[in-house]
Parts: C-alpha cells; sequence; structure tokens
C-alpha cells in the first residue's frame, strides 16, 4: 500500500484500506468540501489508521487525567502530521486529490477500522487493538489514488470483543443508569449533588479510563511490551495531576494545546474546585 511508507515514517504501522462505498458514510458533506462525490465512492479510497498514544506518564499514581489527556492534545498532533504529510503525497502523486480526517469525519472510523482489521469494536464503544489495546486515535485519508483495499480480516459476527463484561462492570455510570463519566467530567455549568458526587469519588477530573484499565486487552499488551507508543509527541510536555497552581501557571498557548482547552477553563476549574473542596471535607471529618 503506497501510503503505508508514508505512515510509518511517522511511527504508524496499524493502518488499513477500504472503498469508500464500503464505508458508513455519515457526513457526506465533508467529502463533497473537499471535492469528492458521494456518487463517485467506486473509484474513492479511506486509508484508516490508529495512532497510539499511551505513554509511561500516565503511569503515575497520583493521575487525575484521562490518559489521553496527559500528553499535549492530539488533535495538534494530527494538524502537524496532516500539514506535513498532505503537500508531500500531493506532490509525490500529482492529479490526485487527497483530505485529512480526525474525530470530525464523514465515515464511522470505528466501524472502518474494525472491517479493515485493525481490531475489533469493545462494549465500551471503543476499538481494541491487539498492540495498544484501546488507547489509539483514529484517523483517515480519503483519496482517489487507486489503492489496494486490505482484505477484510475477521467475518461480521467476530468484530466485537469477547463480552467478558469486565467494562460494564467496573463502569460507575453503569450502575447510576447514565452517560459515560468522561462526558460529565466535560459537562458545562454546575453540576447537581449527584453529578458532583460521581465526578468526586474517583481520582480522574477529566475523562474517565475505567473501562480501558480493566480491559483484558490492556493487560495482554502490557505483557507483550506493547501498550506504549514510539511517537516522540505523546511524550514531550506531558502532564499528568492538574492542581489549580499548574492550570493557572498555563498561558493561553500553553493551555491551548491541552486536551481539556476545548471547554475552556471554567470547566476544568470547576472540576479541580469541586475535588479540593471533598479533599477537604474528608480530611475535616478524619481529623
Amino acid at each position: 500500500m503506497p501510503l503505508r511508507s508514508y505512515l510509518s515514517e511517522y511511527g504508524i504501522d496499524l493502518c488499513g484500506v477500504l472503498p469508500l462505498c464500503e464505508c458508513t458514510v455519515k457526513r457526506p458533506y465533508l467529502l463533497e468540501r473537499a471535492g469528492f462525490t458521494v456518487d463517485g465512492q467506486a473509484q474513492t479510497y479511506a486509508c484508516i489508521f490508529a495512532v497510539p498514544y499511551l505513554t509511561p506518564a500516565a503511569d503515575t499514581p497520583h493521575r487525575n487525567l484521562s490518559a489521553y489527556a496527559v500528553s499535549e492534545d492530539y488533535h495538534v498532533f494530527f494538524a502537524q502530521l496532516y500539514d506535513e504529510l498532505l503537500p508531500r503525497l500531493q506532490k509525490d502523486f500529482p492529479g490526485h486529490r487527497f483530505a485529512a480526517f480526525v474525530d470530525h469525519s464523514p465515515i464511522d472510523e470505528i466501524d472502518a477500522a474494525v472491517r479493515v482489521g485493525l481490531g475489533v469494536r469493545g462494549r465500551h464503544h471503543l476499538l481494541l487493538t491487539e498492540r495498544h489495546s484501546s488507547y489509539v486515535f483514529l484517523g483517515e485519508i480519503i483519496t482517489d489514488l487507486p489503492l489496494t483495499p486490505t482484505p477484510t480480516a475477521l467475518p461480521e459476527q467476530l468484530r466485537v470483543c469477547h463480552h467478558c463484561g469486565a467494562c460494564l462492570a467496573a463502569c460507575p455510570m453503569q450502575v447510576e443508569g447514565g452517560e459515560c463519566r468522561s462526558a460529565l467530567t466535560q459537562k458545562k455549568g454546575a453540576l447537581n449533588e449527584q453529578e458532583a458526587t460521581c465526578l468526586t469519588a474517583f481520582p480522574s477530573l477529566w475523562g474517565c479510563d475505567i473501562c480501558q484499565e480493566v480491559c483484558p486487552y490492556t493487560a495482554h499488551a502490557r505483557a507483550r511490551g506493547t501498550l506504549y507508543t514510539d511517537i516522540p509527541f505523546f511524550h514531550q510536555n506531558t502532564v499528568a495531576h492538574l492542581s489549580l497552581d499548574v492550570l493557572d501557571g498555563m498561558d493561553d498557548a500553553t493551555f491551548s494545546r491541552r486536551a481539556y482547552a476545548w471547554r475552556g477553563r471554567d470547566v476544568i476549574r470547576r472540576n479541580l474546585l469541586l475535588k479540593q473542596t471533598a479533599s477537604q471535607s474528608t480530611t475535616g471529618k478524619e481529623g
């Protein structure tokens, strides 16, 4: 696959190709903006790839951020990657179009990743890879460059995990019957008493990794020594424990490069203050 060698230069080895007509297109307008037509899917391909992000910095016992937020915002990584990669592809393959996406994608990224054999869909709705468990970000390049599709690795009935139930059993919101706790930490405005209690009951004040931490895929990847990423970007400027002092010490440029910046300072500050109040209350009771 022509694109595989380009991606490997950036430490990305998990990738595959799917004809766009076999992808689940969720946002056709994004294809049209990039110069691709939905009717022309038969001549268009999606190169889907998984970027591992976990680093040893996430293993600190005092971490209070989701593992993905320990490093700088992955959108910064993808912006840098695409700023370098797309001009190279356009130069090396003149006459062909390339468009790159992450998160806000025209296709169902997890479905496409499963179809090309990068992993299986977990019950926690994340992609599970053998090499890095679910600690990966998905990106894709849409192109009309003729590519050889990756053979579908698994029959449809095997494209999900083994349903051991560990993730659901450990999820605090499963008991409450509510939404993902990660969404709760990102919620704007004041939290009600039940929400505040749920937020302060666990170490993380932004995001939640409980379902990933208890997954057998994570234990297996750790045992094989493949859990962590080799990509330098994710090893730089890590912040595993966020405090009010650290937050206040970030200028706007530095703050803008963190994964929680998109919600603004008020939400993360609210969470920090709730944690602080809960800690002081517990200490007072113990005293």
